[in-house]
């Protein structure tokens, strides 16, 4: 039979309903490009019986099979999103406060440096420094009891006497070696001296335990990197009395003073804040001595720290956006330190 002649046999066809219990009728009809095929046509009471069948729902499991695809999922999916549950909601002024602790290590950085240039020029004698130095370690640790009456040194256990002991063990030993100190870096060139130290002082700006649980926080190391730029500095003075007494001011500066910022903060924060402005106002003060435009440098940086990088965290943390739902990592929340005795 041609193809003719199965198109004229379509309308002869006849249009009975199919029995009982058969699901579809074939029909002879044509396609778009006029080939003769064979459409299946639903029964009605098949395609009412299909339409009134439950839907089973996705249920999110794995050990039961279901008639989805494995990246299948349902229009419930973003109902456990979340935005932004971890995020802190930080207040201008809080940050203000906060910002004291980089402010204070900057000046602390700044005051050495131009302590070391006056004694270079011949500005300030090294007994001057010292006698200076003693006073204010003296008063500092009187103020260290005092902030808390006493409580962390009982906490701690150590004693007065163990104090003296240790300080005068250091200064023995500072002194003795300073000699060493004074020629230790003869054979090295004065700008190499002086680049060296400039990146070990912003070295101990960047690992300097600033209060942040971070991992690149070493306490240890920054106060290493600290006291090496101070020999290397010390080395370039005219005598070895002028490198102990540098030595002596650097563990001052850059190890006591940070103690007793921090428990300035904890127990009286309007004192803590009174003593950051005074000491930024004396950094600068010394600062311009030396040279205008680095003490208007220098100030710039301390406004932009303490003013303005707060302003823009909190302008900036407005426009964060993190999502969280079932696509993350699980996190286990249990303890498992007992399985690890």
């Amino acid at each position: 039979m041609s193809l003719s002649q199965l198109l004229c046999c379509q309308d002869t066809l006849p249009a009975t309903s199919p029995r009982q219990g058969q699901g579809v009728t074939p029909w002879l009809a044509s396609d778009r490009w006029g080939r003769a095929v064979t459409w299946p046509v639903p029964w009605r009471g098949t395609q009412a019986q299909v339409e009134t069948s439950p839907r089973r729902c996705w249920q999110k499991v794995l050990y039961e099979r279901q008639p989805f695809p494995d990246n299948y999922v349902d229009q419930r999916f973003l109902e456990e999103l979340r935005k932004n549950i971890h995020a802190r909601q930080y207040q201008y002024w809080a940050v203000v406060f906060e910002s004291g602790a980089v402010v204070q290590q900057l000046c602390s950085v700044c005051v050495f440096v131009v302590t070391w240039w006056y004694m270079d020029a011949g500005v300030l004698s090294p007994q001057g420094l010292f006698g200076a130095a003693l006073a204010s370690s003296l008063l500092g640790y009187v103020l260290f009891d005092a902030i808390d009456a006493g409580v962390g040194r009982r906490e701690s256990g150590r004693t007065r006497w163990a104090d003296l002991k240790s300080t005068l063990v250091f200064l023995a030993f500072t002194y003795g070696f300073s000699p060493v100190l004074k020629t230790l870096t003869e054979s090295i060139s004065t700008d190499t001296i002086y680049a060296m130290s400039v990146f070990m002082l912003l070295g101990h700006l960047i690992f300097f335990d600033y209060g942040a649980n971070a991992a690149i926080v070493s306490s240890t190391l920054s106060l290493n990197m600290a006291i090496f730029a101070s020999v290397c500095l010390a080395s370039r003075l005219p005598r070895s009395l002028h490198a102990f007494v540098m030595v002596t001011f650097a563990m001052q500066i850059f190890a006591l003073w940070p103690m007793l910022q921090k428990k300035l903060k904890a127990r009286t924060p309007r004192c803590y804040v009174a003593v950051t402005v005074l000491f930024a106002l004396a950094a600068l003060a010394g600062l311009a001595s030396v040279s205008s435009v680095g003490a208007v440098l220098f100030a710039s940086l301390l406004l932009s720290i303490s003013c303005l990088c707060p302003y823009c965290l909190i302008r900036l943390q407005q426009l964060k956006d993190n999502i969280h739902g079932p696509w993350d990592e699980a996190e286990i929340k249990e303890d498992l330190s007992r399985f690890l005795t």
